[in-house]
C-alpha cells in the first residue's frame, strides 16, 4: 500500500488558523462506514447519533506549553527547543531548533537564565537530550516561560493557552492537543451524560512522532514513536460493559482509539494497564473494540489518514474529504469535525 493512496488535495485557505469562540459549533460531517453516504451537520448535534448504553471514550491527555525559546550561552544565538519526552533526573528528549547550534555540552539559557538547559547526548533522528537546572517547581517555571507547541501549519498566535487544550484535559503529559476533543464543552458532556451514554477516561500522552509525516513509499515501512498510555479499572469496566451488552464504544480521536486497541485482549475486553504502544493502524486491520470514531480532517498522506481509511475504506474517507473541501470545512487541529459510525 502506497501513502501517494492517501492524498488529497487541500488549498490552503480551509487550514483552520483559530479556534471558533463556542467549541460546539463547528461543522459535523457524518460518515457511514459501511456506505460511505454522508450528511452535514453542527457538532452540538452529535448527541442525536450517539444512543443509550454506547460508551465515549475520551484521552484526558493535557498539554504541556513544550516550546521554550532560549539563547545559546556564549554567543546569544536563538535556540528553540521542544519538549517531547521526560526520562529521569531532569533529562527531556527534545526536538531541538537550529540542530547544529545544539552539540553536546552546548548550554542554552531560557527566561534570563530562569531555566537552564545542557545538551547531554543525541540519540535517534538527531533529537537532543537536555539536561534543565532550575530552583523551584519545574512545571511552574515551564507554565511561566514555555508556549503551546501549535502545529507548523497554525501561523497565528494563540491568545488564550485553554483553546489548546480539551475541558476535560487532567494528566500532563503531552507535546500535542488530542484535537477531536476540542470540539466538546462541559454542557454537551453533561447532555450526553443524562442521555445515558457512559463516558470513559482513558489517557495517552500524544508525541509529536502521531502527526510525522510518512516518507517511505511503501506504509508499512513506516516507523511509529511510541507514546504512553493508561487505561484505569473504571474505564475498562465501561468499556467491556458496552461490549458485552451488544452497544457502541465511540473514540473522540485517534489517540483513544490507539489507546483501546493497543490495551484490547484478543476477545476485544479490557483489563486496567498502562504501557509504551507504537501501533500503526492502517487498512487491512481488524479493530477489536472500536465501533466508531469522532475525529477532525487529517493531514494528507499522515498515518492518522491512514487510520481513519481502516475503519471506513480509502475510498469512502477520499470522497468525504473532497466533498469536505467543497463544502469550506475548516481542516486540522482547530478545524471541523467528522463522525464515522
Amino acid at each position: 500500500m502506497k501513502r501517494q493512496d492517501f492524498y488529497y488535495d487541500l488549498p490552503e485557505e480551509l487550514i483552520a488558523q483559530d479556534p471558533l469562540e463556542d467549541r460546539s459549533s463547528s461543522r459535523l460531517l457524518v460518515l457511514d462506514k459501511e456506505t460511505g453516504a454522508t450528511s452535514h451537520h453542527i457538532f452540538k448535534e452529535i448527541t442525536g447519533y450517539l444512543k443509550e448504553g454506547d460508551c465515549l471514550v475520551i484521552n484526558d491527555t493535557k498539554v504541556i506549553p513544550a516550546r521554550l525559546i532560549g539563547a545559546k550561552e556564549g554567543t546569544g544565538a536563538k535556540i528553540e527547543v521542544l519538549l517531547l519526552k521526560r526520562k529521569e533526573n531532569n533529562i527531556w528528549e527534545t526536538l531541538v531548533k537550529p540542530g547544529k547550534k545544539a552539540k553536546v555540552g552546548t548550554r542554552i539559557a531560557f527566561g534570563e537564565g530562569l531555566l537552564v538547559g545542557e545538551v547531554v547526548g543525541i540519540v535517534e533522528e538527531g533529537n537532543r537530550l537536555v539536561k534543565f537546572e532550575y530552583e523551584g517547581i519545574f512545571e511552574e517555571i515551564l507554565d511561566q516561560l514555555g508556549q503551546m507547541p501549535l502545529p507548523p501549519y497554525i501561523t497565528h498566535q494563540l491568545e488564550d493557552k485553554n483553546r489548546y487544550q480539551t475541558v476535560y484535559a487532567k494528566h500532563t503529559g503531552s507535546a500535542a492537543a488530542p484535537t477531536a476533543g476540542l470540539h466538546f464543552t462541559p454542557e454537551l458532556l453533561k447532555e450526553i451524560e443524562e442521555k445515558g451514554i457512559d463516558i470513559a477516561r482513558v489517557t495517552l500522552h500524544v508525541g509529536l512522532g502521531t502527526f510525522r509525516p510518512v516518507k517511505v513509499d511503501e506504509i508499512t515501512d513506516h516507523h511509529m514513536h511510541s507514546e504512553f498510555y493508561q487505561v484505569d479499572e473504571e474505564a475498562a469496566k465501561k468499556i467491556n460493559r458496552a461490549k458485552d451488552s451488544g452497544h457502541r464504544v465511540i473514540c473522540v480521536g485517534t489517540t483513544s482509539c490507539r489507546t483501546i486497541e493497543s490495551a484490547a485482549d484478543e476477545t476485544g475486553h479490557l483489563k486496567p494497564t498502562s504501557g509504551w504502544t507504537e501501533i500503526f493502524i492502517y487498512p487491512g486491520y481488524k479493530f477489536k473494540i472500536l465501533d466508531g470514531l469522532i475525529t477532525n480532517f487529517h493531514l494528507p498522506e499522515s498515518t492518522l489518514i491512514m487510520l481513519v481509511s481502516a475503519l471506513a475504506g480509502r475510498e469512502h474517507v477520499l470522497a468525504a474529504y473532497e466533498e469536505a473541501v467543497q463544502e469550506r470545512y475548516r481542516f486540522f487541529s482547530f478545524g471541523d469535525a467528522m463522525l464515522i459510525i
